[in-house]
């Protein structure tokens, strides 16, 4: 979990799950690319906040804003990471899976959280310049993998199919 205390309008908020999930899965590339980079180039952004290994949730992010008087108090953003072999339930062993049962080696959950930082940093530090994703919309959308795909949304008005083109 990271606290952020922004100085950037309320509306730039929304867009720190995608700069977190950015950072995740290249530090989870990284840890993976020691086994092997077919394992690593398996790893993915399912939009707009899950990292995927093989089309398996391995990571979710979730992000809250406290606001006070229409200025950003603070940002929380939660990452949580299966990082070591587990049983998951039999409705998830489809949709689930472990850093480890992916790449068969023990993973440091300190170098991991390092690697995510660093690459955090440098990711952040691009967004508060423009206090949007230009700078990181490119890298962003090549580990994105439902673009091209027909996806289904969920709001809170209601479900609607659409075809993912990409970020904005």
């Amino acid at each position: 979990t990271l606290m952020l205390k922004p100085d950037f309008n309320a509306d730039c908020a929304p867009m720190l799950t995608l700069v977190m999930a950015l950072a995740v899965a290249k530090g989870i590339r990284q840890t993976l690319s020691r086994d092997s980079e077919e394992a690593a180039a398996k790893v993915g952004i399912k939009w707009p906040n899950d990292i995927v290994v093989d089309g398996k949730k391995v990571c979710g992010i979730l992000t809250e804003m406290s606001m006070e008087q229409g200025y950003i108090q603070h940002i929380v953003i939660g990452v949580g990471i299966n990082v070591y072999r587990q049983e998951f339930a039999p409705e998830l062993q489809d949709k689930a899976t472990s850093m480890e049962e992916e790449c068969k080696f023990h993973i440091s959950r300190s170098t991991l959280i390092a690697l995510i930082m660093e690459a955090f940093e440098k990711d952040y530090e691009l967004f508060v310049q423009d206090e949007n994703l230009s700078g990181l919309k490119a890298a962003y959308e090549q580990l994105l993998i439902n673009k091209g795909r027909e996806v289904c949304v969920l709001d809170p008005q209601g479900e609607y199919r659409g075809k993912a083109l990409g970020i904005t």
